[in-house]
């Protein structure tokens, strides 16, 4: 199990390096979940963060086009889908993009960006995934880290304000 976990991330990480930006909007039908989900959005994504280093190249516009873009050209290579790992299950999960949420784009410092962005699983569930990029400009934005925020409006983590900075936090405080 340990080695299929290994060889899924491998496999993952060297597509997020080699992926290359593709411009697409793309258009996705909505179903009545992912309408509820979109209602769902809100207060416990951050909508501003404080920043202790800013970026003038990088905009809340071109950080959505630059995620849209990760998306669409990693789907390329996986037949049409985006994959992320499940932390929880341990397995890949096989999305389409429904959303990238524009008001939960914000900078965290150090050049790292924030993005929420709603998915499809092949599996008929809806996943929020968080979307970390960083770079010193927009050209030069990579993904560093894409992590579930919620399954089907479940929330498995919270933001919490730490001296200016935005943090996830386990459920609870736990």
């Amino acid at each position: 199990m340990k080695n299929n976990k290994l060889l899924i991330t491998l496999v993952l990480l060297v597509f997020l390096i080699s992926s290359g930006f593709v411009l697409s909007e793309g258009a996705h039908k909505r179903s009545e979940q992912e309408t509820k989900t979109k209602q769902e959005h809100p207060k416990e994504h951050p909508t501003e963060h404080p920043s202790n280093a800013e970026s003038k190249a990088v905009t809340k516009d071109n950080l959505a086009r630059a995620i849209r873009r990760h998306i669409k050209s990693t789907s390329a290579l996986n037949k049409g889908f985006y994959l992320a790992i499940d932390d929880n299950t341990e397995r890949a999960l096989k999305l389409t993009l429904v959303k990238v949420h524009d008001d939960k784009l914000a900078s965290l410092g150090n050049q790292t960006y924030f993005a929420c962005a709603d998915f499809k699983a092949d599996n008929g569930k809806i996943y929020d995934l968080d979307v970390f990029m960083k770079g010193e400009s927009v050209d030069e934005l990579t993904p560093t880290e894409v992590s579930v925020h919620k399954e089907d409006g479940v929330e498995r983590y919270t933001w919490v304000e730490k001296r200016g900075v935005w943090h996830k936090s386990p459920l609870n405080g736990k």
